[in-house]
């Protein structure tokens, strides 16, 4: 049997390849969008990909079963549980086989068990792995997908809060507390292999090893410490990250599909900063993707800043609009993961892109922000000349804040504009510095110009004001 584990980080996302040698079958496990490194892997070992097998419709990432579906033929292997809200769409002209709880198929001398896991979502599955190849009659490990993670299980308030489906959240933790008392009674030597890592916002407290035991997961996961539903349906609902705004649409984007990589369009090349302003002037969105110190430094009046790094993907989800076309600034070395960021999370709309160096040495004028110390922050705050902006998310909110801040999270400020308060400077605040820069970034954009963006964030504040 072959085992191969791959993780993209900018989505703490893990996908599985498992091939029976012996036939040269393989199968992925919750598939990333582009599949390159599964196609290379099969080259590699001489095996052909029969199958893509699906925990959940997926919230955080765009699936890439079709894609594996359309390149090598491959069977889709979803979930038939849930009501009809969480069945599958757009796959009847796909090889495909609905799965319910205690089904079984086999892939070579490989055996997958479906087991029914809800609670994270209603149709979740997982899947059981038994390697005939030898003398095994017993599973060695199972593909829990959002169900449990290392640490941590999966949240189940993301239909509430990413889809508007009300009352949700409940119904699901209780499902949450039923599943695990399933996963309980697994042998305790089980491999457990989750679909998410730490950094994921499927969970609150993800640990990052990548694979884990039932036996460990009964000691040291916090979930599993419960014998009362209701107490732990209450610690489970409490202190969930915000869910990207951009769940909503992936929900949806894998429930029907999305289209295959090769046939979307290829983006316009910008020729000229005069064309970039005037794609400004119409009111259309524009990220520039340099680190923040490069942006704040001199950037082009209109433009948002979300530097190109780990967490690119996520900030584009929540703050992009999906409905409208997005031109990016970034520079030419880094397209292809650029590229291949965004599609990982359903923006397919790129209509062009610009090598950002250039452009900028172009623009007559250019746009600035400051950035001010604690010290200079506080003496702002005392004068009556400054407000705090804190732009962190909720729970490091109430985990503690600089007094009388006002808090609106930075994925959803675009929308809560009228509750700035830019009748004094605005001190834009996150806990180290990278949120504000992006959240500066777009106050800017849309015409608040009173502000300042506070260095090193809380933790600096707390470190040298000792708050």
């Amino acid at each position: 049997m072959l085992l191969r584990y791959f993780y993209d980080e900018n989505l703490a996302h893990a996908s599985y390849v498992v091939g029976c040698q012996a036939t040269g079958e393989a199968v992925v496990v919750d598939p990333m969008r582009d599949i390159v490194v599964y196609e290379e892997l099969a080259a590699k070992e001489n095996l052909n990909i029969v199958g893509a097998l699906e925990t959940h419709i997926h919230a955080d990432f765009v699936s890439g079963s079709r894609e594996l579906a359309n390149r090598f033929g491959a069977t889709l292997y979803v979930s038939d549980e849930g009501d009809a809200d969480w069945k599958y769409q757009n796959i009847d002209h796909l090889n495909h086989q609905l799965l319910k709880d205690g089904d079984q198929f086999k892939i070579g001398n490989l055996i997958f068990d479906v087991m029914h896991t809800p609670g994270h979502t209603p149709e979740s599955i997982s899947f059981l792995l038994t390697d005939r190849g030898g003398s095994a009659d017993k599973a060695m490990g199972i593909f829990t997908g959002d169900f449990v993670f290392v640490g941590d299980v999966g949240r189940p308030d993301l239909l509430e809060k990413a889809a508007g489906m009300k009352g949700t959240s409940e119904a699901g933790a209780k499902e949450m507390f039923k599943s695990l008392e399933r996963f309980k009674k697994l042998p305790d030597y089980l491999q457990v292999w989750p679909a998410h890592g730490a950094g994921s916002a499927c969970g609150k407290a993800l640990g990052a090893i990548p694979s884990t035991t039932v036996g460990y997961e009964k000691l040291f996961n916090w979930a599993l410490q419960y014998d009362d539903a209701m107490a732990f349906q209450k610690e489970l609902l409490d202190g969930q990250p915000e869910p990207p705004s951009y769940f909503a649409v992936m929900k949806s984007v894998n429930k029907t599909g999305v289209e295959l990589l090769k046939n979307l369009p290829k983006p316009k090349v910008l020729g000229s900063a005069g064309e970039l302003e005037k794609l400004i002037a119409d009111g259309h969105q524009v990220l520039d993707l340099r680190p923040s110190s490069s942006f704040g430094n001199g950037y082009i009046p209109g433009t948002i800043n979300i530097p190109f790094n780990k967490s690119f993907a996520n900030w584009a989800g929540w703050i992009v609009d999906y409905k409208e076309p997005l031109y990016l600034l970034l520079e030419p070395e880094s397209i292809d993961l650029v590229f291949e960021a965004l599609h990982s999370i359903g923006i397919d709309g790129v209509a062009g892109y610009a090598d950002v160096s250039n452009i900028i040495q172009e623009v007559n004028q250019l746009d600035s922000y400051t950035s001010v110390s604690p010290d200079q922050a506080k003496k702002m705050i005392e004068d009556g000349e400054g407000n705090i902006l804190d732009v962190r998310s909720q729970s490091e909110y109430d985990e503690g804040h600089i007094e009388q801040a006002d808090h609106i999270m930075v994925g959803t400020l675009k929308n809560r504009l009228e509750e700035v308060n830019a009748n004094k400077t605005v001190i834009v605040q996150c806990q180290s510095g990278a949120r504000s820069a992006i959240a500066t970034s777009i106050l800017k954009a849309n015409g608040i110009d009173n502000l300042v963006n506070l260095t090193g964030g809380y933790l600096k504040w707390k470190e040298e004001l000792s708050v």
